[in-house]
C-alpha cells in the first residue's frame, strides 16, 4: 500500500498543473454525466412475483383469469409475461402514471383490458414502464415522449367500444386530474368503459357524485380538450359485489398489508 501511494504521488508530481486541471475537469464531467443518467426516484421495488400475479389477476372477473395473459414488472427492464393467455385479456399492475410527469413509488393500480384495450391502450403502459426502467429519462422526458407519440398517431383510440376491469379489492391511485398530487389507497372495485375524447359535458357525469358514474380522461388535461383518446366511463361495482370481492380476497389483502404500508386503506377512500 505504501509503495502504491508513493508511486501515485510521483506520477502526480510529474504532471503539469494544466494536465492535472484537465483530468479533474474530465472526472467531474463524467461524474455529472453519470448522475444525470440516473433520474431521482426512477427505480421501483420489485413485488414478490406470486403476490403481484394474484393482485393483477384480481382485477378481472374470476371466469376470465385462467386464460388471461399476466404481465409482471421487472423494475430494471419493464413488463414481461408470466402467464401467456388465450382469451385476449391482459392484466398487470400500473406503477407509473405518465400524465403527472413525476415518479412515485407508491402507485399500485391493478388493471385488466379486453383484446382491443390490450392492442391499443396497454402499449402506452408497456412503453412507459420500459422508459422508466432504463433509468435514463426523467419523468418529464417520458411524459413529453408519450405526448409526441400521440401527436404522431402512434398511440390511437380503440377502434371499438370495450371494457377495462379494475375489480381488484384494493388499489392505490391518483384521485384527480394531472396536477392534483393526491394519492389514496381504497377498496373500490369498478368497471371502465372506453370513451375516447369524451368530456363530462358530453354525458352529463358529475365528478363529485359519491356513487358514479364518473368520467376519467387524463389525456384531455395533458393533450387538450377532446384530444385524449383513452378516456373512460367508470361504474363502481354494486355494494353487494364489492363486499363479496373484499371477503373473497381476505387472504390477499392481509398479505399485501404485510408487504407494504401503502396497502393500508385511507379513511374515506371512495372513488378514483
Amino acid at each position: 500500500m505504501a509503495y502504491s501511494t508513493n508511486l501515485t504521488k510521483k506520477c502526480w508530481g510529474l504532471m503539469s498543473p494544466r494536465i492535472i486541471l484537465l483530468l479533474c475537469t474530465c472526472s467531474l464531467f463524467f461524474l455529472a454525466r453519470s448522475s444525470a443518467q440516473q433520474p431521482e426516484g426512477w427505480k421501483l421495488e420489485k413485488m414478490p412475483a406470486g403476490l403481484e400475479t394474484e393482485l393483477a389477476l384480481s382485477g378481472l372477473p374470476p371466469h376470465l383469469r385462467a386464460a388471461a395473459t399476466v404481465y409482471l414488472l421487472d423494475p430494471a427492464k419493464g413488463y414481461y409475461i408470466v402467464q401467456q393467455g388465450s382469451n385476449g385479456f391482459v392484466c398487470f399492475i400500473d406503477r407509473t402514471d405518465w400524465e403527472w410527469g413525476r415518479f412515485r413509488k407508491d402507485i399500485f393500480a391493478p388493471i385488466a383490458y379486453d383484446a382491443e384495450g390490450a392492442r391499443m391502450i396497454f402499449p402506452v403502459y408497456r412503453d412507459v414502464a420500459a422508459m422508466r426502467a432504463s433509468g435514463k429519462l426523467t419523468a418529464r422526458q417520458i411524459k413529453d415522449s408519450v405526448i409526441k407519440q400521440f401527436h404522431k398517431g402512434i398511440y390511437k383510440a380503440p377502434a371499438r367500444g370495450g371494457v377495462s376491469y379494475m375489480l381488484a379489492p384494493i388499489m392505490r391511485v391518483y384521485t384527480g386530474k394531472p396536477g392534483d398530487e393526491t394519492v389514496m389507497t381504497m377498496n373500490m372495485p369498478h368497471y371502465m368503459f372506453y370513451a375516447p375524447y369524451i368530456t363530462d359535458q358530453d354525458v352529463g357525469t358529475n365528478p363529485n357524485s359519491p356513487n358514479g358514474p364518473w368520467l376519467v380522461n387524463s389525456g384531455n388535461t395533458v393533450l387538450g380538450e377532446r384530444k385524449g383518446p383513452h378516456g373512460y366511463l367508470i361504474m363502481p361495482a354494486g355494494e353487494a359485489a364489492k363486499e363479496k370481492i373484499i371477503a373473497d380476497s381476505k387472504d390477499l389483502l392481509k398479505r399485501l398489508a404485510d408487504y407494504s404500508p401503502y396497502f393500508k386503506v385511507d379513511p374515506g377512500g371512495m372513488h378514483h
